[in-house]
């Protein structure tokens, strides 16, 4: 099946070779997302909360220009460099999860760069 690059207007440049989010058919899969500004540079060094809010507000950007919304979210894969910003990742995201939030996981790795705390990588279904 074909697929549609989603590059959303004010995206960071990418680390690496890959597209922010790819669209197939009512599918949307958001690429891992770190907390960097729209020339590249790092977003609250040393605070998980505002690199997460950074990191959803860039997944929402993506969404919205695929047509849709962190509602449309059915799974999150969350990674963060330690788990001590377990608790304040979490605090930041139920404010954008309310109510019925996505499966998901998170674990504990490395990230691309040091002073990366989190990144998120995202599948919608845009007919939910």
């Amino acid at each position: 099946m074909p697929y549609e690059v989603i590059v959303p207007k004010g995206s960071p440049p990418p680390l690496a070779p890959y597209s922010p989010g790819t669209k197939a058919g009512n599918a949307v899969y958001v690429s891992g997302m770190l907390a960097m500004d729209s020339d590249g540079k790092l977003v609250g060094e040393n605070d998980v909360k505002a690199q997460t809010r950074q990191v959803l507000d860039s997944i929402k950007a993506v969404l919205e220009a695929a047509g849709g919304s962190l509602r449309d979210i059915t799974f999150n894969h969350i990674f963060l460099s330690d788990m001590s910003h377990y608790a304040g990742m979490n605090e930041v995201y139920r404010t954008y999860f309310p109510a019925d939030p996505p499966a998901r996981y998170c674990i504990r790795t490395d990230l691309v760069k040091p002073g990366f705390l989190v990144e998120i990588a995202s599948v919608a279904h845009l007919s939910r």
